[in-house]
């Protein structure tokens, strides 16, 4: 264990860990929207990630930038991360309910058992990764990095860069945005209706299919905001970059409560924290593994995760 290299990095490792957190708590409001209301854990929500990442990268290229281009003007940048942000959450919601559509509401109408909706995600989710994969020749598909890292300002001697600013930035207005929509707006209402007592809401005159529909676009969106923001901050992707991202944020849903909208983003935050500090403890090669170790302890103390309160009981 090398405590020079964590406490002399700390402040870095610090930042480093909520910039990668935040991306992985964006994913994991897809993952606790879905269980939220169908108590159904879905898979394929990785692949939605997945999904954004190329078409954001794609939507670049057709607008000129590719690996031989150098970063644009500001006004070029700033309307190519637009169009690759729209993109990319629409892609990843299409995405998103087309899995819905296809693969669960089918099972749902027959009343088939969650062993076969667990089956079906797993299913869906190799459909999507292997057909991109054979589309790129399993080759990681990579771009210049569109916007380049600044330095903004420091904490303690570690630098804080525009990127991370952005990224912490965009995940907590989505984060606010979502949370309020569930608790305040109407829609939001038939959301924590379905999750609460689903035939109940269904006397009550709450369209479950649309419901449920919503839940995957909102899941999908935040999906391709995540996705986004993961190419402005790596500049590449393959099939199965979402297979990872996936496990941690799908573990970050249950660290914070899956479920749980705030759970997400807290369980996010302290998994890509305790990876970065596990780095520079212990060296990169156990970072992933600190994740999962971390989830396992948690979950023999509080099986409900830190908040634990699904979305049924949801509160503003």
């Amino acid at each position: 264990m090398n405590f020079d290299e964590l406490i002399g990095n700390f402040p870095a490792l610090t930042i480093t860990g909520l910039e990668q957190g935040a991306i992985y708590a964006l994913v994991a409001l897809g993952y606790t929207l879905v269980y939220g209301v169908l108590r159904l854990i879905n898979f394929a929500h990785s692949e939605v990630f997945m999904v954004g990442t190329f078409v954001g990268l794609w939507t670049w290229e057709a607008f000129g930038y590719n690996q031989n281009t150098a970063a644009p003007a500001f006004g070029g940048m700033l309307l190519a991360v637009l169009a690759g942000l729209g993109a990319a959450a629409l892609a990843s919601a299409a995405t998103a309910v087309t899995v819905e559509v296809v693969a669960y509401r089918p099972l749902r109408k027959r009343n088939a058992p969650p062993l076969a909706f667990l089956i079906t995600a797993i299913g869906a989710s190799f459909v999507i990764a292997e057909s991109f994969g054979v589309g790129t020749e399993r080759a990681p598909f990579g771009m210049p990095v569109l916007i380049p890292s600044e330095t903004l300002f420091t904490v303690f001697g570690a630098s804080v860069t525009n990127i991370q600013v952005m990224v912490l930035g965009v995940t907590l207005v989505m984060m606010v945005a979502l949370d309020q929509f569930v608790n305040r707006s109407r829609l939001g209402r038939g959301i924590r209706a379905v999750a609460q007592d689903a035939d109940t809401a269904a006397l009550m005159g709450v369209n479950k299919d649309r419901v449920i529909m919503l839940v995957f676009v909102l899941g999908g969106l935040m999906a391709g905001v995540a996705a986004l923001l993961w190419n402005l901050r790596y500049g590449y992707t393959k099939f199965n970059v979402g297979f990872l991202i996936g496990l941690k944020a799908f573990s970050a849903a249950v660290l914070g409560g899956i479920g749980n909208l705030r759970g997400a983003l807290l369980g996010g935050l302290l998994l890509g924290i305790a990876e970065n500090y596990a780095a520079g403890l212990f060296g990169g090669d156990w970072k992933d593994f600190t994740g999962f170790v971390l989830l396992v302890i948690l979950l023999m103390f509080r099986p409900t995760g830190l908040l634990g309160e699904s979305l049924g009981r949801a509160r503003a």
